[in-house]
């Protein structure tokens, strides 16, 4: 039983960020988890040859019944749907930080892989974010090889246009984000609006919960005046926080001292191109509770 323990901690960071990039939603990954525990403690052990290839094509197939039975759902989410933002921020090691940090963590991403059915995003993901070959897909899904092969091959095509679209280093994203951060923390409309591109995209997650827009903002200048009214009201007395969400420097944004958003970027270095503003309360629930175990 010690070996069973050993075995499923030294892959659970690996089965987590599977999920969590299945799911966009880290409580469901954690679910999903800990359910493949409880088979892999109820297992013929001695019977499976390669435990870890067991634990991820059985994390996979789980997430795959968690993602088709989440898609009614989705289906009738009010407004955007966008996935749970994860902070990762250096600190002591938390559920959050055992997900495997990479840029395929990114808001955006996730955002993306939303386009993939469920067998095809975890064919995807297990090719080209998890290093797996062709037999461990094959034997995840339950289907052949050349089969997988196909999958992996529609699904590259149906990202093509997204993935990798904008290469910017970590550095020249941090710079531009650190001067944007200021710009809204002064009310700067000028220099926000030098700052997002002609064409930029907001896209927003209230789920209904709370004042969200239903379709995408599209216009640099729309988006400056949007971020640059919240500045305008003295009682909120907003205040903007860098941090990193999933692996890359975005913002926390507080109104009367409660965080009311988290705030994903992509830029091309120069000037930002997309925002992603999560403001449904249960997925900010987690980020609140970890910023709370700070200040206490």
């Amino acid at each position: 039983m010690e070996d069973a323990t050993a075995i499923f901690s030294q892959c659970q960071p690996r089965l987590l960020g599977a999920a969590y990039r299945m799911l966009g939603s880290l409580a469901e990954a954690e679910d999903v988890v800990q359910d493949v525990w409880l088979r892999w403690h109820d297992a013929d052990r001695p019977a499976i040859d390669n435990p870890e290839a067991w634990l991820v094509a059985t994390t996979t197939r789980r997430a795959i019944d968690r993602l088709r039975s989440a898609h009614h759902h989705r289906e009738q989410y009010v407004g955007i749907w966008l996935p749970e933002p994860v902070l990762t921020d250096d600190g002591p090691a938390t559920p959050e930080q055992l997900i495997e940090i990479s840029s395929d963590l990114s808001v955006a991403f996730l955002a993306v892989l939303e386009r993939l059915a469920p067998e095809a995003r975890a064919a995807f993901l297990l090719h080209e974010v998890f290093d797996a070959d062709y037999a461990q897909i094959a034997q995840a899904l339950d289907k052949s090889e050349a089969a997988c092969r196909q999958i992996v091959h529609r699904a590259k095509a149906q990202l093509l246009d997204d993935r990798k679209r904008y290469v910017v280093t970590p550095d020249a994203h941090q710079r531009l984000m650190r001067r944007f951060a200021d710009a809204l923390s002064r009310g700067d409309f000028a220099g926000l609006k030098e700052m997002l591109a002609d064409s930029a995209v907001l896209m927003g997650d209230g789920g209904g919960k709370v004042m969200s827009f239903p379709d995408p903002m599209v216009g640099g200048a729309r988006i400056a005046q949007l971020l640059y009214a919240a500045t305008l009201r003295p009682e909120d007395a907003t205040r903007v926080e860098l941090v990193r969400l999933n692996g890359e420097i975005g913002l926390l944004r507080h109104m009367r001292g409660e965080l009311e958003s988290a705030q994903s970027y992509v830029s091309d270095g120069e000037r930002i191109v997309r925002i992603y503003v999560q403001r449904n309360p249960d997925k900010l629930a987690r980020i609140r509770a970890q910023q709370s175990l700070c200040v206490h």
